[in-house]
This record gives structure tokens, C-alpha cells and sequence, in this order.
């Protein structure tokens, strides 16, 4: 056909055919041993799926062996606890420190190395956290990352974060590159010569990857040929060239959930082990009975495959099916039995009900589009205004900062990340896109609903420390990059002097967007630069035992609007929709 050219053209057929002959594939225990050195700068990436398997196998290798590694990752997590408990950090970087599911709340382990200072904990936002590896994989030695500016993080990185003065007179905040020596990344599958594939949406994407300066090392769910790879060449986020080493791992995500969104065809997605992750929470408020439970499950399993085996396939196909999309109606109806139908509701459910009206009144009266939720009370009440926004045809999009757009909660599970929520979102993408775009561009039409540890008059937010009583809380999260880029934010908190504060001790996020805090008794508005009372909940006592309440559990002489209003109890439907979403009143609480 092809005459005197036919040679070199099957010849060029044949090569690109071919698979790589590099063979990369070993043991995650040998990948460690070989390419992990004390002292070294090491990365746990995140691009949805998180490496667990890599970091418990980097426990158990250098457990008490002070190798004085500085690690980053996006978030240190309570299952993530065991690297703390080895000693073989010197130095942690992160956005949050605590347990994250299925309710967000400070981790014993993490508030101790927080008061020992055996642990340098440096805290970032998401989206600083992000660019800074962004800018490693792109050699860019600094980045702009104007969320940090003005608060407490600003000071404390002064290394690591500058503010400058730009051409055109203005102020900009720069961040540095960060340039792990190896990361860890954990994706679905890889030929041997180590291109990946992961599963959307993708968190922080794989620029860690990039910005490694000796490579990454992947676990993998399952080890693939050539073809496999060019047929979802769509999802592979990292080249092999810059793989060090393939180690299938099974269930190297557990105990964080692992979806196949893009991928159901090739493999069976599983959620969360939420049993696992309340037990070692439980476990951890005690340092014996945390200490047995790492003896068990981390230096008693001597490799991955006998912590798997240890969980058992029970349990496993359990997680598996829970992936279900559907699988939310079984969990639903098994709770249904034990779920209060009204119409008696609690403080934090007139709180959430409440809060839905605020946001929805703003969306409506400013003509948002877009709606950043929190963890917690705060993405229940996004949730509510979500969907109530949408009932009166107005299109309101829910975002969550990994990645999520657009997506419509499903009932059962509240946790934010909800697997089943996957295939429900018009948009799945990265942190980049969603904090720094759809929420901190210019044409933003994003209202953001938070929660916090503490607020101040000025609407300020910390929810990362309290010096003075050597207490750690979790850290800023995407809360910093929601409040500097959303046109407002919404605040939800339990009504508590510890909570509202003449001055936030620490500045996670400064409170110029926040316009409205919600509470356990009533709603506080900004009226100028300081936040008055505007309503009250019922009080049997009356009006004015509501107020007294009020008065006395907020930190500071708190001014009452003119036009002060008595709030209306949640309707039989706002508590129903709310419950039917925290059906195990994890966030809710019990009436």
C-alpha cells in the first residue's frame, strides 16, 4: 500500500503500539525503604483519593526511629494521627489538623504535639496550600495568593508569604513554591512504567507531582496494561517519567472512600469507613487506649496487605456497596425508626433552619448563583437554600472546594464529600478552579456559608488556635479563601461566650465579607463595621428573657438593632429536609 515506505511505516505502527518497557512495579514497603531517606521533605497528595496506605506503612517503617521528616499535605486528619503518635515528624504543613468525619472537631493527638511543640504544625488555606505546589510544578519560586493577607497566617509564614507593591499602586500577597523531595499519590491504576489514573474531582491535581524534586511513588488499586491506559488517557494526571516506583495496593485509600466516578466499568468506587474512623476517634481521647489501637492496627499489621486483611472482606464489600449511588435510600430507611419527625426541634436545627433563610434571602435579594458550604450546621443550611432556591426557579449551584460544582446533596450522609453527591455535580474540577476562580474571581456570584471556632464583633474568624489556652482548634481550611473571595459570607456558631469574642485571638479569616452571623439563639448582621442583633429565637420566657440570654453568652456588649425581630420556628418541612439529610444527627444533635 504504502510502497517503497511500507517498512518504515509498519515499523512506526508496531513502536506505537507497543507498551514502555519500564517495570516499575515493586512493594510499597520496598518503595519506601529504597527511596525514603531521614530528613527528607515528603508530600501526601490528594487528588480526591488520599495516599493512607503510604503514610501508614511510613509509621510503621520509622516508628520511633526520629527520622525528622517534614511532611506536607492538605489536611492531617484524625486517621492520619499514627505519623504523630511514631515521632518521625519534625515539622507538618497542612490547612487543617483535626477530625474531619463524619463531623469536623479538634484531634487530642494533634492539640498535644500543638502544646509540646514536638511538632512544628504551619498552617496555610486551601488555596495557598494549592498554588504553592502549583507554583513548584510550574518552577515559579513565588505565586500570588491574596487570601492569606490580613490574617494571623500572614505574620506566622512571614518566610514563606510576602506582600508586595504592585505597578499600579496596589498591594499583593505572594506565596513561595513548594518543592517536596517525593510525594505520595494514590489513583486507581497504572501501567508498569507508571502513568496514572485517577478518578475526578481532583483536590489539589497532581502538581505535587511535578514539584517533587526526586519523583513520586503512587499506590495503586490495580496494576494495568498499555491499552488501558490509552482508553482512559482522559484521566491519567502523571506521566511516568516522573514515577519512582508502582505498588498495587488494594484499598489504599480506606479508611477515606475512593470513588470510580468516570471509571464504573473498570472498578467498584468505596465510601468512607465511618464505623472505623468514630472508633479511633473514640480512642484517641484516652493516650493508652490510642496507643493500643495504633498496636494493633498500625505496628501489628506488618504491610498493607495485613491491615486489609485484617478489616476483612465483610467489611470491604460492605464499603463497596455503600458506594452504591443508590445505596442511600437502604442507609435512609434503616434510620428512619430512630429520626425525630417533628415538630420539636432543637437550638442547632432552628440555627440551620434559620440559616437557609439567610443565605436564601441574599441569594435572591444580590442574585447569587453560586454557594460555598463549610463542613457542618453550615453546608446543612447551604443545602436547604440550595435546594429551596432552585424550587422557586431561581439556579443556584452548590460548590465544595475539592472540586465539586453544581452538585445536589443526596440524603443520609452530610459529610460534604459524599461519594454519592459524585454523580449528581454538572462540574467536577480542582481547588484552583473553585477556590480561586469560581469563588475568588472578579465575576464571582458566590455567597459562602461557613462555621467557626470563635467570632469577634468585627465578624473576624479564628478556627485555628487559642494561645493563651495552649489550645489547637483544626486551622483555616477553605474558610480564609471563602471569606476574601465571596461577594459575603454567613456564619453559623453555637451561642457561647467562648465562642463570641470581644477579639479573636488568632485571625484565620478577616471579617470585612462576613455580613451575617448565625446562632444557637439568634441572628447578628453587620450595621457598619460591627455586627448588632437583628432577631431572636422564641424564648418562653419572652422577649425580653431571649435578650438576657443573648446578652450574657456573647462576649461583648452586643448592640439590638432598632428593628429587632422575633424569629419564626422551622416549619414541619425545613426540619424534616434537614433531618432527612443528618438522619444519625451528627451535625444536628440530639433533641
Amino acid at each position: 500500500m504504502f510502497g517503497e515506505f511500507e517498512d518504515v511505516v509498519e515499523r512506526q505502527v508496531a513502536i506505537s503500539e507497543a507498551a514502555l518497557t519500564a517495570d516499575k512495579v515493586m512493594p510499597l514497603g520496598e518503595a519506601v525503604e529504597r527511596f525514603v531517606r531521614p530528613g527528607m521533605r515528603l508530600h501526601l497528595g490528594h487528588s480526591f483519593a488520599r495516599p493512607c496506605a503510604a503514610y501508614r506503612e511510613l509509621a510503621r517503617r520509622f516508628w520511633g526511629t526520629d527520622p525528622g521528616f517534614t511532611m506536607s499535605a492538605l489536611g492531617f486528619t484524625g486517621d492520619m494521627s499514627s505519623m504523630f503518635c511514631a515521632g518521625i515528624l519534625t515539622r507538618a504543613i497542612a490547612t487543617f489538623f483535626g477530625d474531619s468525619y463524619p463531623m469536623p472537631g479538634p484531634n487530642p493527638v494533634f492539640q498535644q504535639a500543638y502544646r509540646d511543640g514536638t511538632v512544628r504544625m504551619e498552617n496555610w488555606t486551601i488555596l495557598s496550600f494549592s498554588l504553592r505546589l502549583l507554583a513548584g510544578a510550574l518552577a515559579f519560586e513565588w505565586i500570588p495568593a491574596p487570601s492569606v493577607m490580613g490574617t494571623s497566617m500572614q505574620e506566622e509564614n512571614a518566610e514563606d508569604y510576602v506582600v508586595m507593591d504592585t505597578p499600579d499602586g496596589g498591594r499583593l500577597g505572594m506565596v513561595r513554591a513548594l518543592r517536596p523531595d517525593i510525594s505520595f499519590l494514590h489513583g486507581w491504576a497504572a501501567d508498569p512504567a507508571g502513568n496514572v489514573v485517577c478518578s475526578p474531582p481532583y483536590a489539589e491535581t497532581a502538581s505535587s507531582a511535578r514539584a517533587s524534586k526526586e519523583g513520586v511513588i503512587v499506590t495503586v488499586e490495580r496494576v494495568v496494561d498499555h491499552e488501558f491506559i490509552k482508553r482512559y488517557s482522559h484521566l491519567v494526571k502523571v506521566p511516568s517519567y516522573l514515577v519512582r516506583a508502582v505498588c498495587p495496593t488494594q484499598f489504599g485509600s480506606h479508611p477515606a472512600s475512593m470513588s470510580n466516578y468516570g471509571l464504573e466499568r473498570e472498578f467498584t468506587g468505596y465510601e468512607v469507613d465511618r464505623e472505623f474512623c468514630m472508633d479511633l476517634r473514640s480512642k484517641s481521647k484516652d493516650p493508652e487506649t490510642l496507643q493500643g489501637w495504633m498496636d494493633e492496627w498500625i505496628r501489628g499489621c506488618p504491610d498493607h496487605d495485613a491491615y486489609v486483611a485484617k478489616l476483612g472482606h465483610e467489611r470491604l464489600w460492605f464499603l463497596q456497596g455503600k458506594s452504591a449511588q443508590e445505596s442511600w435510600r437502604a442507609e435512609l430507611a434503616d434510620a428512619v425508626p430512630g429520626m425525630n419527625p417533628g415538630p420539636g426541634y432543637n437550638p442547632v436545627e432552628m440555627m440551620v433552619s434559620v440559616g437557609a433563610r439567610v443565605i436564601k434571602r441574599k441569594a435572591l435579594d444580590s442574585g447569587y448563583r453560586t454557594i460555598l458550604a463549610g463542613v457542618g450546621a453550615s453546608n446543612l443550611a447551604a443545602w436547604l437554600a440550595c435546594y429551596d432556591l432552585r424550587e422557586q426557579g431561581h439556579d443556584a449551584d452548590l460548590m465544595a472546594e475539592v472540586g465539586f460544582y453544581g452538585y445536589s446533596p443526596q440524603p443520609a450522609d452530610p459529610y460534604i464529600f459524599n461519594m454519592r453527591n459524585l454523580p449528581h455535580c454538572r462540574m467536577l474540577t480542582d481547588i484552583n478552579d473553585v477556590l480561586g476562580s469560581l469563588v475568588g474571581a472578579e465575576s464571582n456570584l458566590c455567597i459562602g456559608a461557613l462555621g467557626a471556632g470563635q467570632v469577634d464583633r468585627l465578624g473576624n474568624i479564628n478556627s485555628t488556635c487559642i494561645p493563651e489556652l495552649d489550645l489547637f482548634l483544626v486551622g483555616s481550611g477553605g474558610a480564609a479563601d471563602v471569606a476574601a473571595g465571596a461577594r459575603e459570607v454567613v456564619i453559623l456558631i453555637d451561642h457561647l461566650p467562648f465562642r463570641l469574642v470581644e477579639k479573636v485571638p488568632y485571625v484565620t479569616c478577616p471579617g470585612s465579607r462576613i455580613t451575617a452571623v448565625v446562632t444557637t439563639r439568634g441572628v447578628l448582621e453587620k450595621r457598619g463595621e460591627e455586627l448588632v442583633l437583628t432577631g431572636y429565637f422564641p424564648n418562653e420566657g419572652g422577649r425580653q428573657a431571649a435578650l438576657e440570654a443573648i446578652r450574657e453568652n456573647c462576649g461583648w456588649d452586643l448592640t439590638v438593632a432598632d428593628d429587632l425581630a422575633e424569629l419564626e420556628p422551622p416549619t414541619l418541612d425545613e426540619l424534616r429536609s434537614a433531618r432527612v439529610f443528618d438522619p444519625h444527627s451528627f451535625f444536628l444533635g440530639k433533641d
